[in-house]
Parts: C-alpha cells; structure tokens; sequence
C-alpha cells in the first residue's frame, strides 16, 4: 500500500511562484503514473496534470498549461508540481495520486480521478490578487 504526503502549499500573491512536492512510500515508486488534482470550495475535484512512471510523458489541463510544471525524480519517490504565473483562480486544495502499479494510462484515463488508487491528503494553495 502506498502512502502519500504533499507539501510545499501556501499564502502567494497573484504572479508568484510555489512547488508542490508529493513524497511516496510503499510501492516501488517507479511503476506507477502519478497526477495532481485540484478541489475549490463547493467546486468538482479538477484535474491539473499527470505524468507517466518514466516521467516522459506529461499532460496538462488547459487551464493550467504553460504555467505549471509536473516533474519527479524516482530515486528520491517523489513527484513535484512547479505553479508560476499563479492566479487567484488557482486558489484550491491540491492533492497527489497515484495509479495502480503498471498501469500506464492514458491521455484521458490519466485525467480521471476515479483511474487512481491512492490520494494524499492535500495541501492548501491561496493566491491573493
């Protein structure tokens, strides 16, 4: 069973910058496709992007595009989320996910929250404007 942390959420003025990190243990981190979600008060969970377990493939929502940057690193088991250009739109719980082990995904399975297995707690994000 995996588990997972995010941290690196905070209070940022609009056009400012914040990383997210997710740390994983349990599973071999490198077997499976990781994503980040987003939840705004009274909102639907958003998907906000995905990458697969080699971390060569990424996708985006568009929303989000040229802003953000989804990257991991496998040997320290973590996946990271880089938010520039930050917009008070951009204010929400973000959490990580992760997909079963060997399941590759695709361009719209990655972008689904019901094709993950295993969600972190999430961590708070507040643009200011």
């Amino acid at each position: 069973q995996v588990q997972l942390v995010e941290s690196g959420g905070g209070l940022v003025q609009a056009g400012g910058s914040l990383r997210l990190s997710c740390a994983a243990s349990g599973r071999t981190f490198s077997t499976y496709a990781m994503g980040w979600f987003r939840q705004a008060p009274g909102k639907e969970r958003e998907f906000v992007a995905a990458i697969s377990w080699s971390g060569t493939t990424t996708y985006y929502a568009d929303s989000v595009k040229g802003r953000f940057t989804i990257s991991r690193d496998n040997a320290k088991s973590t996946v990271y989320l880089q938010m520039n250009s930050l917009k008070p739109e951009d204010t929400a719980v973000y959490c990580c996910a992760a997909g079963a082990v060997g399941s590759y995904g695709s361009s719209l399975s990655l972008k689904l929250p019901s094709w993950y297995v295993t969600w972190g707690q999430g961590t708070q994000v507040t643009v200011s404007s």
